[in-house]
């Protein structure tokens, strides 16, 4: 009987899905995410030690090592299939450590041992331990990366373990100074703090602007000699389509000298004549241009096109992919390359030639320059495992979500090894003289498809498309529009422009920017609106005191700079602990420098103009509003002196509930950053809901009550495949909240 085989990957799904393609004697089970880390009661670095991390198995871990453990004593060798990333070879190697109880001595040598016994035991190591590789789950990657395995990679996972000390050490040390000089709980990270800063400095900019007034004069104009009548305004703004032979141009030129007209008097004089003038086509220029495809997805990429597109957040769409390459559907969605192997080129340029023609498949294939710094050329850009499977058939998987994220990278992916799309590229001008002899130059762009090429998959460009025109032909007047236009600020970042900026920055790597921007947002530091990233008043407090007191830690290049020596370990180029040394030892200083001499800061507060209902008749106090851990809420003003509070009810205006239709619908906001919505008749109807009612749904107590057996069942679902609940245990939960020096020992502690 042959021996057993034990195959450790991260997730159940995953597990389940290569387990499919192994059969005996290979067992595959998950460790579910991390077993081991840092604690979270200390900080878990011995600073006079090189820095070394003292790493705990998590309480709910223990039942998952317990049975890996069990299993490991059966097997005769032990294959790590982790992701093939930082993350996954450092959850490779602390399974490793802990499967061959390297960890059970921990720095306390039992026993002296002799070399010969420490290079015996590391080769038995090598020979039982084995790493296997691959970055699509389908059964030839999977076969063919068991069939020649490889060994752990210590360059990798010291990246890993420096990126964890240097955020721990951050945490840990600025994090209690922000409790001392600002509010208790609050937290400093190395990352979030500049993304906290991109948007703070956003923000002033847009409060800081000022407007200016400019105008913009449009035409429309015939080329037929066919009368219009005057079209709807929205003619102009491309909402209307326009009759045959019809065109629109802005007027550019009076009299020779450009026209830029500021307010309205600018632009009145030649409004009075456009009516009466007489159109001639002075000129028409076109050219032949051709409009390459679009490289294939990488996570950063990813990510900005699923916001723009769907208005996904960063993490919802890496939650979407991490279960399409579970799947098998596509390559590992961590990645900087836009590289693509031989086989997936010659993939997609049969699928071109049999789906599409042969005139549609360059005659080379196409390959693209990654433009990252320290991008993994070994790694792929994310792409379809079978470019023959449709998104339709995604949907029918895994739903309509999952089908919107694939279809992007299946499109990006096949389009990038598609011919270049043709256009004519077309600028007329239009000259019209005046009753008075002035002359007026109206200027339209436009262009023509004349072969779609790889934008057969991205139809609906935008193109203006102009109807045949020649030199000197006379054109008809149909109506103008004078539009007042304000210079605008530049906007607030969302998910797409904020991952850009930062990408563009060398600021955190493709694997952390979804975390990046959550942990901003579950620390109240920003709040969501309409999409879009907006600076709470702790955020700009907290953004204000890092920036004047710890200038390194949110500088945009000090942060780049650092990120570039965790790659250089990465490749073995450098030591992790000198990296980490040359960057605590500063911030040590500074710490207890910013402690002795930093002056308490304030957090902003919004007048009400409202008199305080409990000391404003005799001490004038005023009612406030200030930023708490759970939101907003109403304060006096000579707080702490006067203790007077008050919630903040926020009403959905002309919206009822849509369960009981007698309760107005209240915006509640959580701990999380996120608000929900719910009934004000709480608790006469329990209606609840993350997301926004439409104000035509009517929901009986039936389908309400159906709506949240459904729910349970799915959190229940989700738990179970995802190794179960902790503090499952009802005495066990109430028992641990009752132990009052664990609640004081988690006070005091310092958070990373």
């Amino acid at each position: 009987m042959p021996c057993m085989k034990l195959v450790l990957v991260e997730s159940p799904t995953k597990a389940r899905k290569i387990s499919g393609y192994l059969g005996s004697p290979y067992v595959v089970k998950a460790s579910v995410g991390h077993i081991r880390d840092l604690p979270k009661s200390k900080m878990g670095v011995d600073i006079d030690h090189q820095f070394q991390p003292e790493y705990l198995i998590p309480k709910d871990k223990l039942k998952v090592v317990k049975e890996l453990k069990t299993l490991a004593d059966g097997a005769d060798q032990i294959i790590i299939a982790t992701d093939p990333d930082r993350e996954g070879e450092a959850i490779g190697w602390h399974l490793q450590q802990i499967l061959s109880g390297a960890e059970e001595t921990g720095k306390k040598k039992v026993k002296k041992v002799t070399q010969a016994e420490v290079d015996a035991n590391l080769a038995d190591q090598k020979k039982r331990f084995v790493r296997a590789t691959f970055h699509e789950i389908t059964k030839s990657a999977i076969l063919d990366a068991i069939a020649h395995p490889v060994q752990l990679n210590m360059d990798l996972v010291n990246a890993q373990q420096a990126r964890r000390v240097v955020d721990r050490l951050v945490g840990y040390s600025v994090s209690p100074v922000l409790w001392k000089k600002i509010r208790y709980g609050l937290s400093a990270g190395r990352v979030q703090s500049v993304a906290l800063r991109l948007i703070a400095e956003r923000e002033r900019e847009i409060l800081a602007f000022v407007p200016e007034e400019y105008w913009e004069l449009d035409v429309l104009l015939n080329s037929t000699q066919t009368k219009v009548s005057p079209l709807n305004e929205e003619v102009f703004a491309g909402k209307v389509e326009l009759p045959t032979g019809a065109f629109i141009g802005r007027v550019i030129e009076l009299n020779g000298k450009a026209f830029d007209p500021h307010i309205q008097t600018d632009v009145q004089p030649v409004l009075a004549q456009l009516n009466a003038a007489h159109y001639l086509i002075f000129s028409i220029e076109k050219k032949e241009r051709t409009r390459v495809s679009l490289p294939p997805l990488t996570t950063s990429t990813l990510q900005q096109q699923s916001a723009t597109r769907f208005g996904y957040t960063s993490k919802a769409t890496m939650r979407l992919a991490q279960q399409l390459y579970e799947e098998g559907l596509i390559t590992y969605h961590r990645t900087d390359s836009v590289n693509l192997s031989t086989q997936a080129v010659e993939m997609a340029r049969n699928y071109i030639e049999s789906s599409f023609g042969v005139q549609y498949k360059p005659a080379q294939p196409r390959y693209f320059a990654t433009k990252t710094k320290n991008a993994q050329e070994a790694h792929e850009a994310i792409r379809p495992t079978d470019s023959s499977v449709a998104p339709d058939f995604v949907k029918s998987k895994l739903g309509d979500q999952h089908a919107k994220v694939y279809d992007l990278i299946w499109r990006r992916f096949v389009g990038s090894q598609m011919n270049s799309a043709v256009y004519d590229q077309t600028t007329v001008l239009t000259e019209a003289t005046t009753l008075d002899k002035q002359t007026v130059k109206i200027k339209t762009n436009g262009s023509i498809l004349k072969f779609d090429g790889w934008m057969k998959l991205f139809p609906n460009q935008g193109d203006v498309l102009l109807p045949e025109l020649q030199t000197q032909q006379p054109i008809i007047y149909i109506q103008h529009l004078a539009a007042q236009k304000f210079t605008q600020p530049p906007p607030r970042y969302n998910d797409a422009s904020l991952i850009k900026t930062l990408e563009q920055e060398g600021i955190g790597r493709p694997s952390t920017y979804a975390s990046i921007i959550s942990v901003i947002e579950d620390r109240g530091y920003v709040q969501r609106q309409d999409k879009k990233f907006m600076p709470s008043a702790i955020g700009l407090a907290v953004n204000d005191f890092l920036f004047k007191h710890f200038t390194t830690i949110v500088d945009y290049k000090f942060t780049a700079n650092m990120e570039d020596d965790l790659d250089a370990v990465s490749r073995g180029e450098k030591e992790w602990q000198k990296i980490v040394g040359v960057f605590y030892a500063p911030l040590e200083k500074t710490v207890k420098s910013v402690i002795d001499t930093a002056e308490r800061a304030q957090i902003p507060v919004e007048k009400t103009g409202e008199t305080c209902p409990k000391c404003g008749a005799t001490e004038n106090g005023e009612v406030v509003i200030r930023s708490g851990k759970f939101g907003k809420f109403k304060s006096c003003s000579r707080f702490p002196e006067c203790d007077f509070t008050e919630n903040i009810i926020n009403k959905v205006e002309g919206l009822i509930c849509p369960l009981c239709q007698k309760g107005d619908v209240l915006i509640k906001p959580t701990r999380f950053g996120k608000d929900f919505y719910s009934c004000s008749r709480y608790p006469e109807c329990d209606w609840a809901n993350w997301s926004k009612p439409n104000p035509e749904t009517k929901l009986t107590q039936a389908e309400w009550d159906k709506m949240k057996e459904e729910r349970a069942a799915r959190k229940l679902a989700w738990q179970e495949k995802h190794g179960g609940v902790k503090n499952a245990s009802p005495k066990k939960t109430t028992k641990s909240v009752k132990k009052p020096a664990a609640k004081k020992k988690t006070k005091k502690s310092k958070k990373s």
